[in-house]
């Protein structure tokens, strides 16, 4: 994720959501030639032109040389199954696009999406399970390493699941404030200071004027 010197990850009006530099968009590219599948919220999906695809071809033979399909799995989680049927990320067929869901979605929601996606999923009543889902993706889909590219209320149901891993920070000299204006992790968040993610530095590396911050989030 990319955020703002005061922890945004978008405008309030959620207009600008694209601010890193050239450099910061490499990193995504080199983050996604190492994973199995990328994820992202509905919401990340239906704001824009994104598709979830790896990128250059060099990227794409970053993956060959690490034993991985050259274009990795596309996976959209939504609990309340809101996607637009209209995303760019279901004009480009080149991988796999699963979406995870709950039974809260429904099939009048569900039904334009079947001819859509590759596989629709319900996991849980009202909202993902994520435990179930990365279990369901590892063993039907070989999902090893999952990348997750937000938004904020994606984050967050990773972070209280505890099936964070690590946490790749872009942090921009820049400042939008604003109440409203999105961070990392939106969602439930937690009760008490106990129940916070803690984090351990792994790496930090100063390009420019952002700076590359590497987490580890060491298991509960």
């Amino acid at each position: 994720m990319a955020i703002t010197a005061d922890g945004k990850i978008a405008t309030a009006n959620r207009k600008v959501s694209s601010f890193g530099s050239k450099r910061d968009q490499e990193h995504l590219y080199e983050l996604r030639a190492t994973a199995d599948a990328i994820m992202c919220g509905a919401g990340t999906v239906n704001a824009g032109p994104v598709t979830l695809g790896p990128g250059a071809a060099k990227f794409r033979k970053m993956r060959a040389q690490r034993g991985l399909a050259e274009y990795n799995v596309r996976i959209i989680a939504s609990g309340s199954g809101n996607v637009n049927p209209d995303a760019e990320i279901f004009k480009k067929k080149f991988s796999p696009v699963l979406i995870l869901t709950s039974d809260r979605a429904g099939e009048e929601k569900i039904k334009p999406l079947r001819e859509l996606a590759t596989e629709i999923k319900s996991f849980g009543a009202r909202e993902v399970d994520f435990h179930k889902a990365l279990q369901w993706l590892r063993e039907k889909w070989k999902v090893k390493r999952l990348l997750c590219e937000g938004g904020g209320e994606l984050d967050d149901a990773l972070f209280r699941a505890g099936l964070v891993n690590e946490l790749h920070l872009t942090i921009c000299p820049k400042i939008f404030g604003g109440r409203k204006a999105p961070t990392i992790a939106e969602g439930d968040g937690v009760p008490k200071l106990a129940n916070a993610a803690q984090l351990k530095l792994k790496s930090m590396e100063r390009i420019g004027e952002e700076l590359f911050v590497v987490y580890t989030v060491p298991p509960k």
